[in-house]
Parts: structure tokens; C-alpha cells; sequence
């Protein structure tokens, strides 16, 4: 069973920087599809960004170019750094893994296992 648990939430200013961490227990990184998903207010998840076991890379149009996913296997962990934040980009963030190695999909259904999620705010 692989448990997540994210870290690195908190609230910056339109212009700051973050980079949120997902922990990953009971699997091993490279084994491992991951992605992050944020949720806003009364709708569904998104899939901001996801990373395949191979370190191929998917990102939301919305945040191409200001963050990027990555696995530090030295920290056992994957990140999410985030540059350029904008009130929009204030949600809660979700780290999501699967145990296929295939493909990069883009459906919160698609990952089996889920962190708590972490808080986001940007202010203007």
C-alpha cells in the first residue's frame, strides 16, 4: 500500500515562488506514476502536472512554463515547483500516485493512491 503525504503549502504573494513535496511510503519513486492535482472551491479536481516512471512530463496549459514536476530519489520524494503564482493558482493540492508505469493519464480516476492535500493561497 503506498502512502502519500504532502508538505510545502502556505500563503505567498502574486510573483513568490513555492515548491511542494509528496512523500511516498510502501513504493518505490521509479515505479511510480505521480502527479498533482488541485481542487478550487465547489469543483472538481485538475490535473495540474504528472510525471510517468520513466520521468516523462504532462502540465496543464494553465501553469506550462511557471512549474515543474520532478522526483528527487534521493529524498524519496517528488515535487512541484511552482514560480510565478498567481491568485488563481489558490487551491488545495492534491499528490496522486498509480503502480502502472504506463502512460500519462490525466483523470483523477486514473491514480489509485491519494496524499491529504495542502493548501495553496496567493495573494494579489
Amino acid at each position: 500500500q503506498v502512502q502519500l503525504a504532502e508538505s510545502g503549502g502556505g500563503l505567498v504573494q502574486a510573483g513568490d515562488s513555492l515548491r511542494l513535496s509528496c512523500a511516498a511510503s510502501g513504493g518505490t519513486l521509479n515505479s511510480l506514476g505521480m502527479a498533482w492535482f488541485r481542487q478550487f472551491p465547489g469543483k472538481e479536481r485538475e490535473i495540474v502536472a504528472a510525471i510517468n516512471w520513466s520521468v516523462s512530463t504532462y502540465y496543464a496549459d494553465s501553469v506550462k512554463g511557471r512549474f515543474t514536476i520532478g522526483k528527487d530519489y534521493a529524498k524519496k520524494t517528488m515535487y512541484l515547483q511552482m514560480n510565478s503564482l498567481k491568485p488563481e493558482d489558490t487551491a488545495v493540492y492534491y499528490c496522486a500516485a498509480r503502480q502502472s508505469r504506463f502512460g500519462i493519464p490525466v483523470a483523477p480516476r486514473a491514480y489509485e493512491f491519494w496524499g491529504q492535500g495542502t493548501q495553496v493561497t496567493v495573494s494579489s
